[in-house]
């Protein structure tokens, strides 16, 4: 399927998309399996995967010649996930690419042999996906969102670009072993910046609304809404909140800001499923998951809404701007 062919494919379907083209079978003909955590209609979704396919490619895998794709996307249900996961496995892939940490469980529940590599993935050790980084030990390695020590970026962006702020609250899901880990890095990282930490919880939409009016009742706040399946599901409701209560707010996915967010510092989520094409590569040609270690990001991009930074009445320095891979005027 050519590229121009598959956006429209996705335009089409936002949960199931049976991509697989019956092409003539033959020994070299391989099956890949696709799963994805967020809603498959959003543009970024959509980039992030065409940049896949087209890095799988460029290695030698064509769909319809010499491999099969079969596609679907859970749009952050859980329920959905282990439904979908459970079809993909039926599949009999030869590997199975998992976008977000959300689909990741769901699948070693369902398989403990099908080869996976997991993409936008939070501490895999953790959450018990893989034994250690540098050996997963099992049947599943990737590459993950970020290492703890970013979360101290954040931090220091929100005092950078909002110096009164004083207060910090952190949105993060208290279910997902990573947002726990990265509130304890924040509070430690907090006193030398002279911010008081506070948590919110992204569980669901009212715990939000309820935790983020709550915190904006005192003055000198910001937020740093953290790395989860639970802030990607509600990063709308988040931005709008935000903006709501005039609330300079960093967030770890640079999405956010594309949307009307102020400013964030992340991974470079295109270039991450570049690299997952090797992978996949490596694994359709012999290799192990279990011999692959899982790779922690090279490549992260700080974006600004300058638009949302004059609505906050924020002056964004000209070395902040200088520092910016994606700037939203």
């Amino acid at each position: 399927m050519r590229r121009r062919d598959f956006i429209k494919a996705i335009a089409g379907s936002a949960t199931v998309w049976p991509l697989t083209v019956r092409a003539q079978q033959g020994d070299r003909m391989r099956r890949l399996g696709i799963i994805i955590g967020p809603a498959g209609d959003e543009s970024e979704t959509k980039d992030r995967i065409a940049a896949f396919l087209q890095e799988l490619k460029h290695l030698g895998w064509d769909e319809g010649h010499n491999i099969q794709i079969e596609m679907r996307a859970s749009a952050g249900n859980i329920n959905t996930a282990r439904k979908y996961a459970a079809e993909l496995v039926a599949f009999a892939p030869d590997v199975i690419l998992a976008v977000g940490g959300s689909t990741v469980a769901p699948l070693l529940e369902a398989t403990h042999t099908a080869p996976i590599v997991f993409t936008i993935t939070s501490d895999p050790v953790g959450n018990g996906f893989v034994d250690s980084l540098a050996r997963p030990g099992g049947n599943a390695t990737g590459f993950m969102t970020f290492d703890y020590s970013l979360t101290g970026k954040w931090l220091e962006l929100l005092k950078e670009i909002a110096p009164s702020v004083t207060r910090a609250g952190v949105l993060r899901d208290p279910a997902f072993p990573a947002g726990i880990g990265q509130l304890a890095v924040i509070q430690i990282l907090a006193p030398p910046l002279r911010l008081d930490v506070s948590a919110i919880n992204v569980r669901d939409a009212r715990e939000i609304e309820r935790g983020v009016a709550t915190f904006a009742r005192l003055a000198n706040g910001g937020l740093v809404v953290t790395a989860s399946p639970s802030s990607v599901i509600h990063r709308n409701l988040i931005v709008a909140l935000a903006d709501r209560y005039k609330l300079p707010t960093v967030y770890w996915d640079p999405t956010a800001v594309t949307n009307g967010g102020l400013i964030a510092y992340g991974t470079d989520l295109i270039d991450q499923h570049r690299q997952a094409a090797s992978y996949i590569d490596r694994i359709l040609k012999g290799e192990r998951p279990a011999d692959l270690p899982v790779q922690a990001p090279n490549k992260y991009e700080l974006a600004i809404n300058l638009k949302t930074a004059k609505a906050l009445g924020l002056i964004v320095s000209p070395a902040l701007l200088a520092r910016a891979d994606k700037v939203i005027e």
